[in-house]
């Protein structure tokens, strides 16, 4: 009886080892942001993890702030402390996403023939913003109709805005000879 009884206790011993070695090895999980992991391959379609704008105008503490990416401008001018009692706040598109690297006047009066929250009018000498102007001002362009303005309308809204003005050949309809009409008159 004795002897079965070991031959058992062995056994058990036996197969507890082997199903303790068995288990497969649990590594703790490692969370990590992707501003937090340097990335050793850099691409220029990614969007930014943040964005610093300039907030300038009628607000408690003008400057610099940084914002996470998909931001508003009622986030920039929240971060600047809020806009001070009286600033107009009609001027802006407080529901637009900022850019990355963008001034935003706040109580500053637009310019004259623009529409709130965009760029400069296609009437004046100075270019067009592309991250700013409306579809409406696009359309003034030479050889942007209502469909293109709004292409590129879209195409700034779902890309996070212009970084460079090279980024309106990607627009569909764009090609070479209307980008070259229009390079001179926008900016970024």
């Amino acid at each position: 009886m004795i002897v079965l009884a070991t031959v058992a206790v062995l056994v058990a011993l036996i197969a507890g080892v082997a199903a303790w070695r068995a288990r497969p090895d649990t590594e703790p999980v490692v969370t990590a942001s992707i501003v937090d992991a340097p990335s050793a391959v850099s691409s220029s379609a990614e969007a930014p993890a943040e964005a610093v704008v300039a907030v300038s105008g009628r607000v408690r503490r003008p400057g610099l702030v940084r914002l996470p990416a998909g931001s508003r401008v009622a986030d920039a001018v929240e971060a600047a402390g809020g806009a001070l009692p009286g600033a107009d706040l009609g001027t802006l598109n407080l529901a637009r996403k900022v850019v990355d690297g963008e001034l935003i006047a706040v109580g500053v009066p637009a310019p004259a023939g623009a529409a709130p929250g965009a760029g400069p009018s296609s009437g004046t000498d100075a270019p067009l913003d592309l991250n700013l102007a409306t579809a409406e001002q696009f359309d003034a362009l030479p050889g942007v109709g209502p469909v293109l303005a709004e292409r590129i309308v879209e195409y700034r809204t779902e890309h996070g805005g212009f970084r460079s003005v090279d980024q309106l050949r990607e627009v569909e309809g764009i090609g070479d000879t209307r980008f070259e009409k229009l390079r001179e008159l926008v900016r970024v």
